[in-house]
């Protein structure tokens, strides 16, 4: 694992026409090069390129390969691997051929999809009934008991159905339960048959209960049968599942074909192409493309220092074990090209934020069980859609459960109990006010710790951020700026006076030689700013008044000094939600168990014990990963995070099912 964002090299290379469709796959088997497009070159030479043409537009070979995606999923079919054997050994591209096939097969399931069709319909009238019932909204329902005069009650009975409702004929006095937009539909039908009401007052009241009764049977036999077609229907698609794969790997090779000779231009002969390469692939990819082109082939390499920052492709070179925090920075953007990678330092101190919110033995290893079934289920079932719990959340569990249980270690708690000795203090004997031993006595010295938690993270972002301003070769900013070298000096003589002022007992501030002159040097680097900028400006031909200088000058020095000394402030206050948490946590547990105290009745303090571990299982948990993540957003990654990166996405054989 580096420390940095990947290095990255572009290549662009010249080969024979002839040689372009072996190229090609050779590169998507390799699956390490990112395409561009070429627009670099001189107008003249471009000029003298031409587009790629197709006889088979892309956006028709992704439909066909959607609609077969589409019937696999039903099928609960997952998608093949596509080998570099597979994809050499393609036969011609058949679409026609390919929509015989699927239409025959969706053909097939036409009766089947009808069926399904008509049984949603009638199970999304029936439970418009219900609900209307449960609501106690009659005013919505029209309910009919009675007989007909003449006529077949069965053609009575099937002329009903077409409307839709419940009714039962199988008793007498017949039911009729429908909705009330529907009455004059079912009046003109029971005209017909001369349909007279009931005057037996207790089938009337009876028929209402009856009717609903029937309406949640005749429900549940409806899902049931959708859940007997759902099944009809992915056997008869695993019949067809040699074909539907075989469709499938050949029109997402030479999806993925097209996707990349999209990118190429062409002479009459000769075929250019350019990409981005991981520095470390690119003797690699220029031997593959020397052997299959057999030497025909020109190839240059662009150094990414020799092109725009903003225009090289990132890529953060995590371990895999540590993907699920390379999402969390994703989610958040893509870091500049050639910073630091965030993703350790997310995972460490997103650890411990959760450790010291969520610390307990017992419920740590509740999350942990949990992650891991949960990613075995997943893994299980590829096919199967995410959850309240989605996947990763599950991945995400299994770093998240340790760190509690680890946290549960150092605080002696395991459900909530002190079951286990503490290997650094008792945390809830100090929430509950208990006598305790060492250095953390009360609720404060928590907050102490916290506080210094967070000091530790801030510093860690400035330090962070130093280093890529010195990579990037922006020295200015790496003295003036607020979380440069001026803002780390204020904010430590900040720390340091307000930790003299502490230690004093909240009654004098600290006194020192270097105090104030430190303080009136960085408050004159900060005044210089606005002129030292304003000639480096005049000197690439941006002159700016006197006037405008000073006036920019007064106000950037205001609102700098005012962004340190509050920003900072707030920034470090704000770790104190860690301790509230962690205090919420403890509090919530011994809530509970002075609740299981009250019953005497040893089931109902059991259950009380097991509901409320449970609820702070996920109240609190969920709110310490939530707080966790903010912390790291709002307070880490302001320091040093510039998310100006476009994410690294090679191109290959196992390149994402949605291609670009």
């Amino acid at each position: 694992m580096s420390m940095f964002t990947r290095k990255m090299r572009m290549l662009t290379a010249v080969v024979m026409e002839s040689d372009r469709d072996s190229v090609v796959k050779a590169l998507l088997e390799k699956g390490v090069m990112e395409f561009v497009h070429i627009g670099l070159l001189p107008a003249d030479k471009m000029a003298k390129l031409s587009e790629h043409s197709s006889a088979v537009p892309k956006a028709a070979l992704t439909d066909m390969r959607v609609r077969v995606e589409t019937l696999m999923k039903e099928g609960g079919m997952k998608l093949p691997e596509i080998s570099a054997e597979a994809a050499d050994s393609l036969p011609p591209l058949d679409m026609e051929g390919f929509r015989r096939t699927l239409d025959k097969l969706s053909l097939s399931l036409q009766s089947i999809r009808d069926r399904q069709r008509s049984i949603n319909q009638e199970i999304n009238a029936l439970s418009e009934i219900i609900r209307y019932s449960t609501e106690k909204k009659d005013d919505y329902l029209d309910l009919r008991v009675g007989m007909p005069a003449h006529g077949n009650a069965d053609d009575l009975h099937a002329r009903l159905e077409q409307i839709g409702g419940v009714f039962l004929f199988s008793r007498k006095p017949y039911i009729s339960l429908t909705l009330r937009r529907d009455s004059s539909r079912v009046t003109d039908v029971m005209d017909k048959f001369g349909w007279t009401e009931s005057t037996d007052s207790e089938a009337q009241k009876s028929a209402g209960a009856e009717a609903i009764g029937e309406a949640k049977a005749l429900t549940e036999s409806c899902r049931n049968e959708l859940g007997k077609l759902a099944d009809e229907a992915a056997e008869r698609i695993r019949s067809n599942g040699k074909a539907l794969s075989d469709i499938w790997t050949n029109v997402r090779v030479h999806e993925l074909c097209e996707h990349v000779e999209s990118y190429f231009s062409y002479t009459r002969n000769t075929s250019l192409f350019s990409g981005w390469v991981p520095e470390e692939y690119s003797d690699d990819i220029s031997a593959l493309i020397t052997k299959v082109t057999d030497g025909r082939c020109i190839i240059e390499w662009t150094e990414a220092d020799e092109v725009p920052r903003g225009e090289v492709p990132v890529e953060m070179s995590s371990p895999k074990v540590l993907r699920p925090f390379e999402h969390l920075v994703r989610n958040y953007s893509t870091p500049e090209y050639g910073s630091i990678n965030p993703t350790p330092f997310t995972a460490a101190a997103y650890l411990c934020m959760f450790a010291l919110m969520f610390a307990d033995l017992g419920q740590g290893f509740i999350l942990l069980l949990v992650g891991l079934i949960g990613s075995w289920l997943y893994r299980k079932n590829p096919t199967k859609p995410d959850g309240i719990i989605s996947r990763y959340l599950c991945s995400l569990l299994i770093f998240l459960g340790p760190a509690s249980m680890a946290g549960g270690l150092l605080f002696g708690s395991c459900f909530g109990f002190s079951l286990i000795p503490a290997l650094w203090f008792n945390y809830d004997a100090v929430v509950e006010g208990e006598p305790v031993q060492g250095l953390i006595q009360d609720i404060y010295d928590i907050l102490g710790i916290t506080i210094k938690f967070g000091i530790v993270i801030i510093y860690l972002g400035l330090v962070l951020n130093w280093i890529n301003l010195v990579r990037k070769k922006r020295y200015f900013e790496l003295v003036f700026d607020k979380n440069g070298l001026v803002g780390g000096v204020m904010y430590a003589l900040g720390i340091w006076f307000a930790w003299g002022f502490v230690a004093s007992g909240y009654r004098t501030f600290p006194s020192s030689p270097f105090f104030a002159p430190v303080l009136i040097s960085c408050l004159a680097l900060i005044v210089i700013k606005g002129p030292l900028e304003a000639v480096l400006k005049a000197r690439e031909g941006h002159k700016e008044s006197v006037g405008h200088v000073i006036m920019s000058t007064v106000m950037d020095f205001l609102v700098e000094v005012l962004e340190i000394f509050s920003g900072l402030l707030s920034n470090t206050l704000s770790f104190m939600r860690v301790a509230g948490l962690g205090i919420a946590h403890a509090s919530l547990m011994s809530a509970f168990y002075q609740m299981a105290d009250m019953p005497g009745n040893i089931i109902a303090k059991v259950l009380i014990m097991i509901l409320g571990n449970l609820l702070v299982i996920v109240l609190e948990g969920l709110s310490a990963g939530i707080q966790s993540l903010r912390l790291n957003y709002y307070e880490f990654f302001t320091k040093y995070f510039t998310g100006h990166g476009v994410a690294f996405e090679p191109v290959g054989l196992r390149s994402r099912a949605s291609a670009d």
